[in-house]
């Protein structure tokens, strides 16, 4: 934690991110030998890798004492890091892992007077509303992986359900075999809720969420939320909120069903996973449709504001690994449109900007060109570009010009009115039919704002597009817009100054790069009004 310096968080801002989400902050299990501190060494056998999962917590009231240099200090640490990203200009997130903890749950590090998860269960009930895991009664622990023999063995009795809904005492090598399920009040036997009294397990995460709002943290990324009750989150955030208002709630989902109901909850941003990276990935690899983008708008309609959109986390594969695109490059097109079509967030994963391409065979994660989080593992992107905390490596052309970019796109979303507050317009349906845009290839939309409008046309061919855009008579009225020719209209991202004819009667006329994007930008009061008449629609 104290490595991440001044002039590193300088550096994160630069590329135009507001937040920093700091992951695996919190105590989990791991390989290493911390005894001499008071922390109890976890059983190899139930940890994946050496370092283990960050989703594994051990103690939810302290910190990894990897990321500390002083092991003693390590909340101090921890605090200090959130002073210098508030000092330099930032928020700070960290992970909220409610569905699971590790096999070992212990915290040695809780305030006086709180219970333990775990302490006080009936563990000859399989189910009961008191109990903080569920007990799979009268049979030991025994997944398809080698827990050892003699004193190194792992013992588990009874066996608690894994985190991934496994509720059985024999999890597979592919089950989240290193985590025990926690119990909100719900009986998997039969679905019935138990809700009335409050449940344990509410009342102690609820005090975890409130106990790192008062270090400071100003939001939580929240795992796997759709596997904990939605009442749970119902009561909770506003409880949180009632102490620390402006602390934000990032939910990792993967049911588009459950989107709106969350978002009522009260969670500000939702992983758009299944529907618009899953889209944009499929446009990438698969040759699905450009065309598709539309239904994914459509998709969110009304609580766009509320997507936070991706094309990297620590859980997919590498855009530029030989699994997706193979080449960093390519990204800009879906870049653009992730981060440009809505008001809501866009997520940058650690070396995405330098073009990591996460093709490192690493202990236990292997070849999946995937950035392991389970082993001890740096990536040779950042270590150039960090150059021991000063942040001047000397990178190859691609990597520096790809790390300019990212930052120029990213800058836009907060410099322009038009990106983030705007509002957006779909030019697909008007150009399905158009013999000069290709739908499958080019997606096409309006933001717009009071004094300018953005139009910005996204390429996913190999090859360089000359389009010519439809833009119907309906934007214009919907948006309230003037039309003509705006003589100084300017591309946002090459900065590049030309006149372009802004109307229904003529095509807006563009060069857009192979996997690139252009964002031209037309100011309302330089427009100037066409020579000839603007005809409707027919």
């Amino acid at each position: 934690m104290n490595a991440i310096n001044e002039k590193i968080l300088a550096s994160i801002k630069g590329l135009g991110v507001t937040h920093v989400w700091y992951t695996g902050v919190i105590e989990h299990s791991h390989n290493a030998d911390y005894s001499a501190y008071g922390i109890p060494r976890n059983n190899r056998h139930v940890v994946k890798g050496n370092a283990g999962s960050p989703y594994a917590i051990t103690d939810y009231y302290d910190i990894d004492p990897d990321i500390a240099e002083n092991v003693p200090e390590r909340i101090k640490e921890f605090e200090a890091l959130i002073v210098r990203t508030h000092e330099a200009g930032m928020k700070a997130i960290i992970d909220f892992v409610p569905n699971h903890v590790a096999r070992e749950y212990h915290s040695d590090a809780k305030p006086s007077g709180i219970e333990d998860l775990g302490q006080g269960d009936n563990t000859d009930m399989f189910f009961s509303p008191s109990n903080n895991f569920y007990y799979i009664t009268r049979q030991q622990f025994a997944p398809s992986v080698d827990l050892g023999q003699g004193d190194d063995a792992y013992i588990e009795f009874p066996a608690k359900a894994s985190g991934n809904d496994c509720f059985s005492a024999f999890p597979g090598q592919n089950d989240w075999y290193d985590t025990a399920k926690l119990n909100y009040g719900v009986d998997p036997a039969n679905g019935s809720k138990h809700f009335d009294p409050i449940p344990p397990t509410w009342m102690k995460m609820l005090h975890i969420l409130r106990y790192w709002a008062s270090k400071g943290v100003d939001g939580f990324r929240c795992d796997m939320v759709h596997m904990v009750p939605l009442e749970f989150w119902e009561w909770a955030i506003p409880n949180v909120r009632s102490h620390y208002p402006d602390v934000i709630f990032i939910a990792e989902i993967y049911d588009v069903a459950l989107y709106r109901p969350f978002i009522a909850a009260g969670f500000d941003y939702l992983y758009d996973k299944v529907n618009l990276y899953d889209t944009l990935r499929g446009i990438e690899t698969s040759n699905v449709s450009a065309a598709a983008l539309t239904s994914c708008w459509q998709t969110v309609d009304g609580i766009g504001p509320n997507m936070l959109n991706f094309l990297e986390n620590h859980d997919e594969q590498r855009f530029a690994s030989t699994f997706y695109c193979g080449n960093p490059e390519r990204a800009i097109a879906s870049l653009t449109v992730s981060a440009m079509i809505s008001t809501g967030p866009m997520m940058i994963y650690m070396g995405q900007e330098l073009g990591e391409p996460g093709m490192d065979a690493e202990g236990y994660s292997g070849l999946d060109g995937r950035t392991t989080i389970f082993d001890y593992w740096s990536v040779s992107s950042l270590r150039m570009w960090l150059n021991k905390g000063k942040c001047n490596g000397k990178l190859s052309p691609q990597m520096e010009a790809l790390r300019k970019l990212y930052a120029r796109i990213l800058k836009l979303c907060n410099a322009e009115p038009a990106i983030r507050e705007g509002r957006f317009f779909d030019l697909m349906y008007v150009n399905y039919d158009n013999p000069q845009f290709n739908p499958h290839r080019q997606f096409a939309f309006l933001r717009s704002s009071a004094k300018e409008t953005l139009v910005i046309i996204a390429n996913f061919d190999h090859t360089e597009a000359t389009v010519h855009v439809s833009i119907p008579r309906h934007a214009f009225t919907y948006l309230d817009l003037p039309e003509g020719v705006d003589p100084k209209a300017r591309e946002l991202i090459t900065g590049d100054v030309c006149s372009k004819t802004f109307a229904s009667s003529e095509p807006f006329e563009a060069s857009v790069p192979a996997h690139g994007a252009v964002v031209w930008k037309i100011t309302t009061s330089a427009i100037k009004p066409l020579r000839r008449p603007i005809k409707d629609d027919k």
